[in-house]
């Protein structure tokens, strides 16, 4: 029996610094800053560094490194890449039984190109990843306390809804950090009421709830009324709102963290609150691991690195608390 099983990415990250980057500024919607690269040149690179990362295997370190018998469940490729990724797992002792591989597509991989520390682009390539259909999830093996559901996407995202399900029927408790996938589905708000613990940025929650961005409590209302168990928005450098359908809290990081990368900062905060709230059920404690855990991650380039460790000292942010 595991305490957790993680479903999502498993993904190669290549992360470059150019020497010298341009930077645009303009007014957009999408994105206020761009960067070119002249066609048929070399771009120097000043720094290169090779890490693992994926929704499902970053916030799966988090949850064996504090203490949480662990297991990721996910297809990557039958090669060197899919390989490092394994070691890398096990390196974190983290169980690898639930993990297949695949001749059919290469390891995920993504390529983040950093400028500063909270700036960065990410190119994607989705690979074996989208290959695990319901069809071959091994759902006799998950024998577990909690699932854990980081953006899913190609088959495997058609087997959100079904995933959910299996929870809920084998009472075992659910956390889902969704994707954009997940929440286009028109059901989302029925099935938003079988989760434990729903965890979104404000983007993603406007977006579900067609409610404009800037209004942060009538979103938080919405997602609040439409879900049953506990509701997290992550706002990135403004902190994070959290509901028990009683109380809600908020906090912000420290105001002198250091920001190296961003790259998994928001799957640290998840699994560090979820590690928390697994051992105790204080969402306050949660609270300020996530938060002790997204900063550990910020000052190092990587999304593994810099995560916290069972009883580790950190810093604790202050965490208000109101009656709804």
């Amino acid at each position: 029996m595991f305490d957790i099983i993680t479903f999502g990415s498993a993904t190669q990250d290549i992360l470059l610094k150019p020497k010298h980057l341009t930077v645009l500024n303009y007014k957009k919607e999408v994105s206020a800053k761009e960067v070119c690269f002249p066609m048929g040149s070399k771009i120097d690179i000043e720094d290169m560094q090779f890490n693992t990362g994926g929704g499902g295997t970053n916030t799966a370190a988090t949850f064996a490194l504090q203490g949480l018998k662990t297991a990721f469940c996910g297809v990557i490729g039958r090669d060197i890449s899919g390989q490092e990724i394994i070691n890398e797992l096990k390196k974190f002792k983290i169980n690898t039984d639930l993990v297949q591989t695949t001749d059919k597509k290469r390891t995920n991989h993504s390529v983040v190109m950093l400028n500063t520390g909270s700036d960065r682009t990410i190119m994607a390539y989705r690979g074996a990843a989208e290959l695990m259909d319901k069809n071959n999830i091994p759902w006799n093996k998950l024998k577990t306390k909690w699932l854990y559901l980081a953006p899913l996407s190609g088959l495997l995202c058609d087997s959100f809804e079904d995933l959910v399900n299996f929870a809920f029927d084998k009472k075992i408790k659910l956390a889902v950090n969704p994707g954009m996938a997940q929440l286009s589905l028109p059901n989302f708000p029925q099935i938003a009421k079988k989760i434990d613990v729903l965890i979104m940025n404000q983007e993603e929650a406007s977006f579900l709830t067609k409610i404009p961005y800037e209004t942060e409590k009538e979103i938080f209302q919405k997602i609040d009324d439409m879900c049953s168990g506990i509701v997290i928005m992550t706002k990135g450098p403004d902190g994070v709102l959290v509901s028990d359908g009683n109380h809600i809290y908020s906090a912000v990081p420290p105001v002198h963290r250091i920001i190296v990368d961003t790259t998994g900062a928001g799957d640290s905060f998840s699994s560090g609150f979820l590690s928390e709230f697994i051992r105790t059920g204080d969402l306050e404690k949660g609270i300020q691991l996530g938060m002790g855990n997204s900063v550990g991650c910020l000052s190092q380039v990587g999304a593994k690195n810099g995560l916290l460790k069972k009883d580790q000292e950190f810093e604790k942010v202050e965490v208000k608390k109101e009656n709804i």
